[in-house]
């Protein structure tokens, strides 16, 4: 059987389609990049909120057209939109074969089988920590920690779709790390609902901190990244962990969705305004050069135009380097969805475009500031063009690329020390300077970067 699979939404699906592809591959099924070519097509679904509804749906409906043409003789719909709204699905796409939630990830082997399009082979059974490649970069990696959310955010279905909060033992976590090295991994960046979570349910004291401990004992990956912790979980020894260690990428993505306190307290999130700015001034005075990303959600329900005014003022204030943003929709079974949708889709929109606008400003403060400063950067691809890399604040598809010229000869993978030149302001700009970066934006469905990155030159070899 050959198969191709399409992956939406976040990182935590690209973690479960890999292991999709495990699964299939140890009984003794071909992964294939080209739809055309696959006798069964895979979609894993997003459902976090409507846009990305929209995308699965539509991604679904593309598969099945292909159904009954050429090769193709099923379609399989699996994952979070399909945990959430199954019964609906299965009633308007008779097209697609097979539905499975998450929480159903271990039937799809037997499902294929019973339809007699998966041969049920005796093969070896791989390890539960592996996972088969099939994206661009090799050397770039997405570790699932935990799953699940205990976090009661109103507007928030994670719950619904994915349960309660279950940290994955330090074994296996540190098992499939050096697994992932194995492979050729380079960064590795750790994701869950909540990073700082991880261990809490285990009875583990310091929970990421120790994690982290024993992932840089444990192996030789010289790039950790931490993707979407809440700060309340930023502990003064995890800082510290993170300042001493230059293997941990001095990067935080943290969300908070909001900085106006009625805003916060309808969508119960954990922290204010003040205790925002407090916890920021933490992560800043720990870990020296640290960049911080955030998210924020426009137009919840009840959000006056002070209180968005206050969200524009609050974001110059704290001036993240990054900040991922979109409109609300309410998503069935949360609290969010009892409330009255009183912002107009059009005020919602004209308020997302505005917040962009101001944080793009605020982006290029920062990036200014760097000029002539020293920095690391991770080769990603050879092009036409140079060689394409990534700063320690350039997380993987989500804050842009910088190309470096006059750097031949790297490899994918190669960590380098370079130094920032200039900032360009221009997603279609060519470079023809030798010793200049230019960077292009790579959009990302699920948090839309802003049109801006550093640029710099190359310098003495890394890691």
């Amino acid at each position: 059987m050959r198969f191709a699979l399409v992956t939406l939404g976040c990182d935590k699906n690209t973690v479960d389609s890999e292991r999709y592809v495990a699964d299939l591959e140890d009984r003794g099924a071909l992964y294939t990049p080209n739809a055309d070519d696959a006798d069964v097509i895979i979609v894993n679904t997003c459902g976090f909120i409507d846009a990305a509804k929209k995308e699965s749906i539509d991604a679904i409906i593309e598969a099945g057209v292909r159904r009954g043409v050429g090769t193709c003789q099923a379609v399989v719909a699996v994952g979070c939109m399909v945990e959430r709204h199954k019964a609906e699905l299965v009633a308007s796409l008779p097209e697609v074969d097979l539905f499975l939630g998450a929480s159903e990830m271990g039937r799809l082997v037997p499902e294929l089988e019973q339809r007699g399009l998966l041969d049920g082979v005796d093969l070896p059974v791989a390890h539960p920590g592996v996972r088969s490649f099939t994206g661009e970069l090799p050397h770039v990696r997405y570790l699932k920690i935990s799953e699940g959310c205990d976090h009661g955010c109103a507007f928030c279905a994670i719950p619904l779709m994915r349960g309660k909060h279950r940290s994955f033992s330090l074994d296996d976590v540190v098992g499939e790390a050096q697994l992932l090295e194995a492979q050729g991994a380079r960064e590795v960046n750790l994701v869950a609902q909540d990073l700082a979570h991880w261990g809490r349910d285990r009875g583990q004291a310091q929970g990421l901190h120790d994690l982290l401990a024993a992932l840089i004992a444990e192996t030789g990956i010289p790039w950790f990244r931490l993707l979407y912790l809440y700060s309340a979980g930023l502990t003064p020894q995890l800082l510290e962990l993170m300042a001493a260690e230059s293997r941990i990428v001095p990067y935080l993505d943290t969300p908070i969705q909001h900085a106006s306190d009625s805003v916060l307290k309808r969508m119960r999130r954990p922290e204010r305004r003040v205790t925002i700015l407090d916890k920021l001034a933490r992560m800043r005075a720990a870990v020296p050069e640290v960049a911080v990303r955030t998210t924020c959600i426009v137009g919840f329900p009840g959000e006056t135009d002070e209180d968005f005014a206050s969200l524009l003022a609050f974001l110059e204030e704290a001036a993240f380097d990054r900040v991922g943003a979109f409109t609300y929709s309410p998503q069935d079974g949360t609290r969010a969805a009892e409330l009255d949708d009183d912002v107009p889709m059009s005020v919602k929109r004209d308020r997302l475009e505005r917040l962009n606008e101001v944080q793009r400003l605020v982006t290029a403060d920062g990036y200014e500031r760097r000029v002539g400063r020293q920095t690391r950067a991770i080769v990603d691809r050879i092009t036409p063009d140079g060689v394409e890399a990534r700063t320690l604040w350039q997380a993987d598809d989500i804050d842009g690329i910088t190309l470096l010229t006059n750097a031949g000869g790297l490899a994918p993978g190669t960590i380098v020390d370079v130094r920032v030149d200039g900032v360009v302001d221009d997603v279609n700009f060519a470079a023809t300077v030798v010793r200049v970066v230019s960077v292009a934006e790579r959009s990302s469905t699920r948090r839309r970067p802003l049109p801006l990155a550093a640029v710099g030159s190359i310098g003495s070899f890394g890691r």
